[in-house]
């Protein structure tokens, strides 16, 4: 591996009589790792994550986009390191939090906490980048479970909410040496110039998103990288500038992972993994004086939209109908816990929303075509709809998005399960079905 003299120099002033065996150690080969849904029981390998009880190692990296279970979210592909994540959820964080995701996608982040906080809480899962949003959302949709609104924002846009989240997690944008081994191109992109440019843009997205996270709050700062200016130096920055107090973990069961004083390394030569920071803080710095302003404005009611009754009817469709409030924008709609709803206006009347809830049909005319989220959440209720178990071969044709035929089913909207787990819907016509796997998801590689 051709590394730079100065990366070189800058980690051997980190590591010191480590080095050399860190350098080995970006020889061998990265771990593949998965981390496993609750949609059915799956146990992916022997070998355990230790940090995270549903992690999982795999002794080689398969095909993942020819597996019809990846598509309908019964695993997520992450990285063990970043795992971690689930430890500091359940040593700090209730599971009945509101907890911003700020710079989320592809999703492995947001789908641990949503698994973690479950119903109970709820998660704002936010990307900056509209394409990455998208793909963001669909790995949630995927992962099935519905306290959970996605975003596309910049951080600065969340100071209109101050006070609103009692967790912020902060995966930052960053120099990625952590990545060397697994992604070799970001070797030549590397720089001493960019560690900076990297640290700076972390102060900034701080400072902008700090507003948004209530006094006592927990923060959750994370990188992908070994430098100190972007880890250490950033968390005293924290502590300093914007009001905070570094929490210790309990780190007693992992030998392997290396604490310093402002945060816990994952380094190579030591865990099964790829290099990753991580620290949590306490707020104390008191919200600014926009939140009395804030409150008050949030106390206006909300325009009650009347919905059809063809349209309140679709809550039948979900586990408990009672539970849920009905939403109809243009043709789309949705449905989310009634419990939450009023943190979900404060959201859509501030923010940029791309998702939330359980999306349940678009209406066109009098019909209402069943939504591909509705098919993959955990709250559908299966009786509603004709269902057909499909082997391998049909799964891959439907993620495809190929003509679909089936013997003897019945006609309409037709749930497609493999090995009993949802996938999605097709429109029975009689001499075929009608595909409607969403066309940016399709598996466009020839499997």
């Amino acid at each position: 591996m051709n590394l730079s003299e100065t990366f070189i120099n800058r980690t051997k002033n980190i590591l010191k009589e480590d080095f050399n065996d860190f350098l080995q150690s970006l020889d061998s080969v990265s771990p593949t790792s998965v981390r496993v849904n609750d949609k059915i029981e799956l146990i992916s390998s022997d070998e355990k994550v230790k940090w995270c009880k549903d992690g999982f190692y795999l002794p080689e990296r398969p095909l993942f986009t020819a597996d019809p279970f990846l598509h309908a979210g019964a695993y997520y592909v992450q990285e063990a390191s970043s795992m971690f994540l689930c430890q500091v959820l359940e040593q700090l964080v209730s599971k009945e939090s509101t907890v911003l995701d700020l710079s989320a996608a592809p999703g492995g982040k947001s789908t641990l906490i949503s698994q973690y906080i479950n119903e109970k809480g709820l998660l704002i899962s936010n990307e900056i980048v509209r394409s990455r949003a998208y793909i963001l959302a669909e790995n949630l949709i995927k992962w099935g479970n519905d306290a959970v609104i996605v975003t596309n924002n910049e951080p600065k846009d969340f100071q209109q909410i101050p006070g609103f989240f009692d967790v912020v997690v902060v995966d930052a944008p960053c120099s990625g040496e952590g990545m060397f081994r697994k992604d070799p191109d970001s070797i030549n992109e590397w720089s001493e110039q960019n560690v900076m440019m990297c640290a700076a843009r972390q102060k900034d997205i701080l400072k902008d998103v700090w507003e948004a996270l209530k006094t006592n709050g927990i923060l959750i700062y994370s990188t992908c990288t070994y430098n100190t200016d972007e880890n250490e130096e950033n968390v005293a920055w924290i502590e300093q500038e914007l009001g905070a107090e570094f929490i210790p973990l309990n780190i007693d069961n992992f030998p392997e992972i290396t604490a310093t004083e402002k945060g816990y390394r994952f380094f190579p030569h030591k865990t099964k993994g790829e290099g990753f920071f991580i620290a949590a803080l306490k707020k104390k710095s008191e919200v600014g004086s926009r939140k009395s302003e804030i409150k008050k404005q949030n106390k206006i009611p909300q325009k009650n939209i009347k919905t059809s009754k063809e349209v309140e009817n679709l809550r039948n469709y979900l586990l408990i109908p009672e539970k849920w409030k009905i939403y109809q924008e243009n043709n789309i709609i949705s449905a989310f816990d009634k419990e939450k709803s009023e943190k979900l206006d404060i959201i859509k009347n501030r923010l940029k929303v791309l998702h939330f809830g359980i999306t349940l049909a678009e209406q066109k005319g009098k019909d209402f075509i069943p939504h591909i989220s509705l098919a993959l959440s955990k709250k559908l209720n299966k009786i509603c709809f004709p269902t057909v178990e499909v082997e391998y071969k049909i799964a891959i044709s439907f993620l495809k998005k190929e003509t679909i035929f089936l013997e003897n089913a019945a006609k309409g909207f037709i749930l497609l399960t493999y090995k009993n787990l949802p996938m999605g819907w097709v429109k029975n016509v009689g001499n075929r079905c009608n595909n409607l796997y969403p066309n940016e998801w399709r598996i466009r590689m020839k499997i």
